[in-house]
């Protein structure tokens, strides 16, 4: 009964309604919130991360529900709470939960994370040493596959308006990377990349979008084994920062896209027939970028 009255009263901060609340196990408490975006409205998709304040290790992680609820059932005792999102700054808090009673953290209004200078107009090449163009590959059934090409040229002319900036990579295509030298053979043969044919892989943009704080959508085109498709990158940006091999200035970048092997007419599943076990319809690209703002005086990368 004391119960029952306990679920009939509105929880302090405007979080969710008690008397929707799931029953509490015994030897548990319930700990909720609701995550509001910087206006005030419900944030569906933000990141909240339970851990035991004595040791840090994380109890729960979740993501708070389209009307930005988080709930979540735990023994007594002494938590700290973080939540975050892209594009805001993250929230951090304690909590005390009891047995068989509801700790509510009340309503979170997250805050803008502060913008980040952006790169000055001007061209931009990538740093070789120290960026790095990846791949993962689902193996039929089994594992990852994760490799990288070794050798690529590339870099980025900064526009006044960065949303009319453009980006270009050139990779050679025979310096596919998996660690494995018969692997690797065989993925620049005629059964795969066919680089004796088609020796260059190609991104260009055709525009940047905006998407909110550091995060970028750059849509472009990816032209490999002689096709080209629309390609969007999802980027975050990463900021400024002077050093290097002398006091030059860089920018910093990750970038991530998902490829579809069977659009470039990578048809492998020949291979399949002859029982030979490949990667699997999907490949995700990332691009790990540093580039570095060209001048007279900018250094030449190592080889």
């Amino acid at each position: 009964m004391a119960f029952a009255l306990f679920r009939r009263n509105r929880t302090v901060g405007g979080s969710a309604d008690p008397g929707l609340l799931p029953p509490i196990a015994e030897g548990a408490g319930l700990i909720s919130c609701q995550v509001l975006d910087p206006s005030g409205r419900p944030m569906g998709g933000a990141e909240v991360t339970v851990s035991d304040a004595r040791t840090n290790r994380p109890q729960v992680t979740a993501t708070s529900d389209p009307y930005g609820t988080f709930l979540a059932t735990l023994p007594p005792g002494h938590y700290s709470v973080m939540i975050s999102a892209d594009g805001m700054q993250p929230y951090r808090g304690t909590v005390e939960i009891a047995d068989g009673l509801q700790s509510p953290i009340g309503a979170v209004r997250l805050a803008p994370s502060p913008e980040l200078e952006l790169p000055p107009p001007g061209t931009w090449f990538f740093d070789p040493p120290h960026t790095a163009v990846r791949f993962i590959a689902k193996h039929v059934g089994m594992a990852h596959v994760h490799g990288r090409f070794d050798r690529f040229t590339g870099g980025i002319r900064v526009a006044e308006r960065m949303e009319d900036s453009h980006v270009e990579i050139t990779i050679d295509a025979a310096s596919i990377n998996t660690g494995n030298r018969t692997r690797d053979n065989h993925l620049r043969s005629g059964d795969f990349l066919d680089v004796a044919a088609y020796p260059w892989i190609r991104f260009a943009s055709d525009r940047f979008v905006h998407e909110g704080g550091s995060r970028w959508a750059v849509h472009g085109h990816l032209s490999m084994h002689g096709i080209s498709r629309s390609v969007t990158l999802d980027t975050d940006y990463l900021g400024l920062a002077t050093g290097g091999y002398g006091e030059e200035l860089r920018c910093a970048a990750l970038a991530t896209a998902e490829l579809h092997r069977d659009d470039y007419t990578l048809n492998w599943q020949s291979m399949l027939a002859r029982g030979i076990a490949v990667v699997g319809p999907t490949i995700k690209l990332e691009l790990d970028v540093q580039a570095m703002f060209s001048r007279h005086d900018t250094p030449t990368p190592p080889e």
